[in-house]
């Protein structure tokens, strides 16, 4: 598991990270690069995730996600989400799922 607590990664390069199960509590990652993230399990506890891209990650079963925090990224593009998530934002936010 991988602690990112507070941590500053506002415009990382995080393609491809294995970040599963990773503590990103209170976390910055404005404008990150996480595309084919594998996130499963992360904690997004307080996490700025604003403009993060998101095209293929992995965010099964993600703790703290909520609807105002995944709903300011960048793109959801063929991410894998819980349906909890994934049917509000497909019908409030459909930029999000565009290529």
């Amino acid at each position: 598991m991988v602690d990112f607590e507070g941590a500053n990664l506002k415009w990382s390069n995080l393609r491809e990270a294995n970040l599963k199960l990773a503590d990103l509590t209170e976390a910055s990652l404005i404008e990150a690069n996480l595309i084919k993230a594998d996130l499963e399990g992360a904690n997004f506890h307080g996490v700025d995730i604003t403009g993060a891209n998101l095209k293929e990650a992995n965010l099964r079963e993600s703790h703290y996600l909520t609807f105002d925090q995944i709903s300011k990224v960048k793109t959801l593009h063929d991410a894998e989400l819980y349906e909890k998530l994934l049917n509000p934002l497909r019908k409030e936010h459909v930029r999000l799922f565009k290529m």
